[in-house]
């Protein structure tokens, strides 16, 4: 054991000489025993986003949280590394945010997946719980949390998503306005360095999540509207009734292939046929999603009319279009896994492995109708591709501690304005249709709606944000900043970390 300990050492040192050689002498795939050390791949410089390639020197397969540790150790200790540090788990960044140039990406899905469930006994106190990796995909926790009967509270919509990744950044989906981000049900965590944002910190290797009991089916209802202010309404109606109603969304329909795109993972007839085109302009849509959690037994039907009744009253409390609300019933899993088949339905028209120029906003609710109104001026509506998500958030649910930066909270007669919108323009970018120049145009566009939201009356700040400057971050995390630098300075004086986020200039040991 100390002996394979000790080549373990002996090998990332060797990999660290030729990393900071200027000879780039890698030339070959290198296995350097329990650290799995190997040559650049492609998969290194690539992600969801498709916009940023930034190619790594070497990449690193840790078989434990071990490896990674004694990898920092001699970085850090070293007084001649220049190399950056960066890991990578399902590779869903944007704009290259899990990459580094000339550095070496930790690939965390090489980490043994083991997941261990506990659930809590009737005559124990605590809570039910679940130990996983760090590159642990969502989907596979959940898969085997439903063994036991139960889930975590807290989701992101796709679940082909790391766990460490998404607690990196928060992690949110239509759950967040009744549980927070997926980071704030989160019992413990063990990290290399220290809980941070956006990977800055430390390497998430291993956490503990909250579970609760999961139900055996979920009442799924959608319901369409022509009207920002009646939506946003029955929205944070929705929002306001946690006791009753489990997961709100909700979508901008600007033509008929973003309504089209939208339905697919929902299993019901949309007898919905709106006119998007309109005399003197562009008709647009709104739609809301959300569900009722159903936890009937089997053979009896008690409950499943109690969730009917619940859907029945909610919904009787709304003002969507006369006749146009939809409601199927469908399977935990399936609703909670109903991107995956959004994701099939591309893949199978070859439009899932190409350019996502996203952008996500957080927009406080005195900014939203706003908001609205540049995001649409900024783009065509009748060509875009893509959903637009856009739903509600609680500031009470999210801890202050994290750095996540929410929107600064305005005040008025009712006090400190506790609804917070998320905005997803989740773009794709067909490269039949939109060529080099047409990206650099949706790119640039994106700029304009994010600095123009945030300069403004609007307030809004970036989520899953790219910056491109350190001026640009200062403005984005305002008065946090300071502390946010600290901890940086703190727990990664040298900059090694998370080089892709483009926060922090490299520093090296030379100068401190």
């Amino acid at each position: 054991m100390e002996f394979a300990l000790f080549c373990t050492k002996v090998n990332i040192l060797i990999l660290i000489l030729a990393l900071c050689s200027p000879c780039k002498f890698i030339q070959s795939p290198m296995d350097y025993g329990p650290s799995n050390l190997l040559e650049t791949k492609s998969s290194a410089s690539l992600d969801f986003g498709r916009i940023v390639f930034n190619s790594p020197s070497a990449v690193l397969r840790p078989q434990s949280p071990r490896d990674i540790s004694l990898l920092l150790t001699f970085h850090s200790a070293s007084s001649f590394s220049k190399v950056a540090v960066a890991a990578r788990g399902a590779g869903h960044s944007i704009y290259g945010q899990a990459q580094a140039i000339d550095g070496i990406v930790i690939e965390m899905d090489s980490i043994p997946s083991d997941i261990y469930v506990h659930k809590k006994r009737d005559d124990e106190s605590g809570v039910s719980y679940a130990d996983v990796g760090g590159g642990v995909l969502w989907v596979e926790l959940l898969e085997e949390s439903l063994k036991l009967g139960l889930a975590p509270r807290s989701w992101t919509d796709y679940l082909y998503l790391s766990i460490g990744g998404t607690l990196s950044n928060g992690g949110i989906s239509g759950q967040t306005f009744k549980y927070g981000p997926q980071i704030s049900n989160v019992l413990q965590l063990d990290v290399v360095t220290v809980l941070g944002g956006l990977g800055q910190f430390g390497i998430i290797t291993r956490a503990r999540i909250l579970l609760q009991d999961a139900p055996q089916k979920v009442k799924w209802i959608r319901a369409f509207y022509d009207d920002f202010d009646t939506f946003t309404g029955d929205q944070e109606l929705l929002v306001s009734m946690p006791e009753l109603v489990d997961y709100v969304e909700g979508f901008i329909v600007p033509n008929e292939q973003s309504l089209l795109s939208t339905s697919v993972a929902f299993p019901a007839h949309l007898g919905f046929m709106p006119d998007f085109h309109h005399v003197s302009s562009a008709k647009v849509y709104y739609c809301i999603e959300f569900a009722v959690h159903d936890f009937q037994a089997e053979g009896t039907s008690a409950e499943q009319v109690s969730s009917s009744l619940v859907v029945e009253k909610i919904s009787k409390q709304m003002s969507y279009m006369p006749s146009l609300v939809y409601s199927v019933e469908v399977s935990y899993f399936d609703f909670l896994n109903r991107v995956r088949m959004e994701e099939m339905n591309l893949r199978s028209r070859g439009l899932w492995e190409i350019p996502h120029p996203w952008l996500n906003m957080f927009v406080p609710k005195s900014g939203i109708k706003e908001f609205k109104d540049l995001l649409l001026e900024n783009i065509s509506p009748n060509d875009f591709e893509g959903p637009i998500l856009i739903y509600p958030l609680l500031r009470d649910k999210w801890d202050a501690n994290t750095s996540v930066a929410l929107p600064d909270a305005p005040t008025g007669g009712d006090g400190v304005e506790q609804v917070v919108y998320i905005v997803g323009m989740l773009r794709s970018a067909n490269p039949a249709s939109c060529a080099a120049g047409c990206l650099d145009d949706i790119l640039r566009r994106n700029r304009q709606i994010a600095e123009a939201a945030s300069a403004g009356r609007i307030g809004g700040k970036q989520y899953l944000a790219h910056h491109p400057s350190l001026l640009h971050w200062r403005d984005h995390f305002g008065r946090h900043w300071n502390r946010f630098a600290a901890r940086k300075n703190l727990f990664d004086p040298l900059g090694v970390l998370a080089p892709g986020q483009g926060i922090f200039p490299r520093v090296h040991a030379s100068a401190l």
